[in-house]
């Protein structure tokens, strides 16, 4: 039987960019007897902000003994250089709970690359203002919650939300195409832990039949963009993006295949990155270490 790697931690932070903070991490892990397998930095000269990625597994006696005492080991030299950090097991997959609507492209692109192995990350539930996609959910043996929603019951749903979002110990909710606003104060109770999807038209072409619209005048070029969730609709810091060119040949039913697509493969990028914690978010951008 093939031996179980090693465990492995991630730190990450940011802070006011100062000399010096790179060796104090880099000196805190090999004291500790730390091993580092990867480390990535960023100085963002025009908002003065530091921010820094770095993975890293025991390699000695003088590890810490648990996560724990790893956090409170970190804690004093955080505090001296003013950090705002984080410290994960990265052997650990992050929990997440994907909302859906009618359109399965998202979550069922999620699902398969979750259950092949492809996404380290753990589904802990879909939720749902239908009961469209309950048979794919339960295919892949998640339990699905079908929460309808109106203008009078809204408040009351997203209270279900909330607390099956804590319930299972959830850290992501990804909107996989989730044709609901969600309210400021759900979204201020997620506190940056939600990611969206949508095509990038934006602020072209709101509401519905975006792609009718586009085909009407030609668009070229079909895209996607996830982001993180704000009160500013569809206005969040942006994590990934990706586009398609078309001709005049395309059909709206083409732009709208080659639409999902691009969709799914955006989303999947970002919810991986956000499970691997290579998004820092930096004012309204995002530093996103690939």
């Amino acid at each position: 039987m093939a031996a179980s790697p090693p465990p492995s931690y991630i730190l990450t932070f940011t802070a006011v960019d100062r000399v010096g903070i790179v060796a104090a991490a880099s000196g805190f892990l090999a004291e500790r007897d730390g091993f580092i397998l990867d480390s990535q930095q960023y100085a963002d000269i025009e908002s003065g902000r530091f921010f820094m990625r770095v993975a890293f597994s025991p390699a000695g006696e003088r590890f810490p003994a648990d996560l724990g005492a790893l956090r409170r080991d970190f804690a004093p030299v955080a505090e001296r250089l003013g950090l705002d950090w984080t410290i994960g097991d990265g052997s650990a997959p992050m929990k997440v709970m994907i909302a859906v609507s009618k359109g399965s492209h998202c979550l069922n692109d999620l699902l398969h690359r979750w259950s092949t192995g492809g996404l380290p990350i753990d589904v802990t539930a879909v939720v749902s203002n239908h009961d469209a996609c309950r048979a794919l959910a339960e295919w892949h043996g998640v339990p699905y919650h079908h929460l309808p929603v109106t203008a009078e019951t809204r408040a009351a749903q997203e209270a279900e939300i909330a607390a099956l979002f804590e319930r299972t110990g959830s850290e992501l909710l990804v909107l996989a195409r989730y044709m609901q606003v969600l309210s400021p104060a759900l979204i201020a109770s997620l506190g940056g832990r939600c990611i969206n999807i949508h095509h990038s038209f934006l602020p072209s072409f709101k509401g519905a039949n975006p792609y009718h619209r586009a085909h009407a005048l030609g668009v070229k070029l079909i895209g996607a963009t996830s982001h993180y969730v704000t009160p500013d609709l569809d206005e969040g810091p942006i994590i990934e993006q990706a586009v398609e060119r078309i001709d005049h040949r395309a059909s709206v039913g083409d732009m709208i295949r080659i639409g999902r697509d691009t969709e799914a493969q955006v989303l999947a990028r970002a919810v991986a990155w956000a499970a691997e914690r290579r998004i820092l978010l930096n004012g309204r951008k995002t530093v996103v270490f690939r």
